[in-house]
Formats: C-alpha cells, structure tokens, sequence
C-alpha cells in the first residue's frame, strides 16, 4: 500500500508541475523526481524546498501523466492540488 501511495503522490505533483512551465522546458519526466513530495501528498504537511523545486521542474510532464489513465486519479487528488498551491504551481487544463 505504501508504494502504491507513493508512486501516486508522485505522479500527482509531476503532473502539476508540467503545466506550469508548458512543453518548452527539456524535462525528463520521471514520477520518482517527486519522491520529496510524498509525504506532503500523503500526510498534508507543508512541502519542502526541494518538494517545490523538482515539482517546478517536472511541470512540463503533467499534462501527460493527467492522459495516463494510470495517474490521473493521482494528479488530480486534493492534497496534490494543495501542495501545487503551496509551492506556486498551477493545475493545468489539458
């Protein structure tokens, strides 16, 4: 259950992350750079810095894990849309 909800939250914040900065960026996507956020996507607690960074970072990947049939359900949950407020980065619309 653990690794299910992990991979979960992961993809969430990836997702989140991908439309903030659009398609231009050169991301690798990969839903393991979020493992920072996890505990913020689980627990509700105030991501860190580096939660933030990487989120940022993956930004151009949401919109494709939204289309994944596999990680949609992830991205867009509550707590994943709550900790892309806290760290600025906007829920996209694909």
């Amino acid at each position: 259950m653990t690794k299910v909800c992990s991979f979960v939250a992961v993809m969430l914040v990836m997702i989140l992350v991908c439309d903030q900065f659009g398609a231009n960026e050169a991301a690798t996507c990969s839903a393991s750079q979020l493992s920072p956020c996890l505990g913020a996507i689980q627990g509700g607690t105030a991501p860190s810095q580096d939660c933030c960074a990487r989120l940022k970072n993956q930004q151009p990947c949401i919109c494709g894990f939204m289309k994944d049939p596999n990680l949609r359900q992830y991205v867009n949950s509550p707590n994943a849309r709550k900790v892309a407020g806290q760290c600025g980065v906007s829920i996209p619309s694909c």
